[in-house]
C-alpha cells in the first residue's frame, strides 16, 4: 500500500488499499472521494509491519524517518508511540485521545462507531514525575465517561508496564470505639504501655489497640492521640508521673515522627470507617489496613498517607506497587486534604 506524507499525516489516496486498510485494523479516517487519512503513529507501525509505504516529494520514507519526523513536531512523541506500538501488537484499535490523556482503547473485536473504547490511556516515561492531583484529574475524566484509566509507564529499554488507577473506599467491619470509661497510660520516648488488666483487655480486645509485650500493652504514639482525642485514654509521663495533655502529646509525636499528623489523618479515617490500622513499616509504608480481626486474615490493603500537593518519582511508586502485590495486598495512596483522605489504588495490570 502506498501513501505520502502531508503534513503530519499520511494519505492514502487509492479507495482499494484505503478499504483493505481501514477494514483490517479500523485504521484511519475514510476520506471523501475513497481516500484514508492516517495518524502518523498509525502510519510508522504500518510501515514497520510492510503493509505501508510512504513517500514526500517522490522519496521514499522509512519508520524512522517518520519517528523523527513525530519527535521533532510533538514533545514526547516516542514514548507515545512505544504505548501505541505495543497495544496494537496485543491486538488492540488504539485512537488517539483529547489531551491530556493519550490514547482510547477498545475491546478485542471492537472499533470505533462500533463499540464504546474500555480504557483511556496516559503514556509516561519513567523519568516523569508522578504527581498524584493530576492523575486525580484523569480519574474524574474517565469516571465521567465510565471508562478505566491505564497508566502506561514506558522505561529505558522502552518495555511498557501498565498500571491500572481507581479510587478506593476501605471499609471495615469494626463499630465506634467503647467510651463508657477511660484508660490509663504511661508515655514513654516513642509509645505508650498500658499496665495489664482490664484496660489492656478493652483496648485490644474491641478495636485490636496495641501490641502485648509481657504483661502490659504497648501503644503507638498515633494509637494513643487517636483514643486521647476520644476520651479513651489518660496519660501520665513515665519518668515524672505527670499528667500529659493533648497538646504535649502531640508535641511529643512530632518530634519523633515530622509527619505525624498527616498520618494521624490517615488514621483517623480509617478507624472510622470501621478498620484495624496497623504500623506497615516492615511492608515499607505507613499503615496496614485490615477489614476484620488481624489474628483470623490478613490485612488487605498498605496504605501510604501523602499531602495533597504529592508527588514523587515513578520507580518509587513501581516499587510501592511490586512489594504490596508480592504480599499479596493492594496498595492505597490515602491523600489528605483539609477536608477529607481520599484513597488511590494502583495495581499492576496486563491489557
Amino acid at each position: 500500500m502506498s501513501g505520502k506524507l502531508v503534513g503530519e499525516s499520511v494519505i492514502v489516496d487509492d479507495p482499494a488499499e484505503a478499504s483493505q486498510i481501514h477494514n483490517k485494523g479500523s485504521y484511519g479516517v475514510p476520506q471523501s472521494g475513497g481516500g484514508l487519512k492516517l495518524e502518523l503513529m498509525e502510519a510508522i507501525y504500518l510501515v514497520e509491519s510492510d503493509r505501508l509505504s510512504v513517500a514526500s516529494d517522490g522519496s521514499p520514507i522509512s519508520a524512522a524517518d517518520l519517528l523523527r519526523t513525530g519527535h521533532k513536531a510533538s514533545e514526547g512523541f516516542e514514548v507515545r508511540y512505544l504505548v501505541f506500538r505495543e497495544l496494537r501488537q496485543r491486538g488492540y484499535v488504539v485512537k488517539t485521545s483529547s489531551p491530556p490523556l493519550d490514547f482510547r482503547v477498545f475491546p478485542r473485536g471492537g472499533a470505533p462507531n462500533k463499540t464504546p473504547s474500555k480504557w483511556w490511556v496516559a503514556a509516561i516515561s519513567e523519568r516523569s514525575t508522578f504527581d498524584l492531583g493530576a492523575l486525580l484529574g484523569h480519574l474524574d475524566r474517565t469516571s465521567d465517561v465510565r471508562k478505566g484509566l491505564l497508566l502506561a509507564v514506558v522505561d529505558e529499554e522502552s518495555d511498557v508496564t501498565y498500571y491500572e488507577v481507581k479510587r478506593v473506599v476501605p471499609k471495615g467491619r469494626l463499630g465506634a470505639v467503647d467510651l463508657s470509661s477511660a484508660h490509663e497510660g504511661l508515655l514513654m520516648a516513642d509509645r505508650v504501655m498500658v499496665d495489664a488488666g482490664d484496660s489492656a483487655v478493652a483496648l485490644h480486645g474491641g478495636h485490636f489497640f496495641g501490641k502485648m509485650i509481657g504483661q502490659a500493652l504497648q501503644l503507638s504514639l498515633i494509637e494513643a492521640t487517636f483514643l486521647v482525642e476520644l476520651g479513651a485514654l489518660k496519660l501520665r509521663d513515665a519518668k515524672t508521673n505527670k499528667p500529659v495533655g493533648l497538646p504535649a502529646l502531640k508535641k511529643r509525636a512530632r518530634a519523633v515522627q515530622p509527619d505525624f499528623d498527616l498520618r494521624l489523618s490517615a488514621f483517623k479515617d480509617m478507624k472510622g470507617k470501621g478498620m484495624v490500622v496497623k504500623t506497615g513499616f516492615k511492608y515499607g509504608s505507613h499503615f496496614r489496613a485490615y477489614e476484620g480481626d488481624p489474628d483470623k486474615s490478613h490485612a488487605r490493603y498498605l496504605v501510604h498517607a501523602v499531602p495533597e500537593e504529592y508527588t514523587t518519582m515513578w520507580p518509587e511508586v513501581s516499587r510501592a506497587v511490586r512489594l504490596a502485590h508480592g504480599v499479596k495486598k493492594e496498595i492505597l495512596l490515602g491523600r489528605v486534604s483539609k477536608k477529607d483522605v481520599e484513597y488511590v489504588g494502583l495495581t499492576r495490570f496486563r491489557p
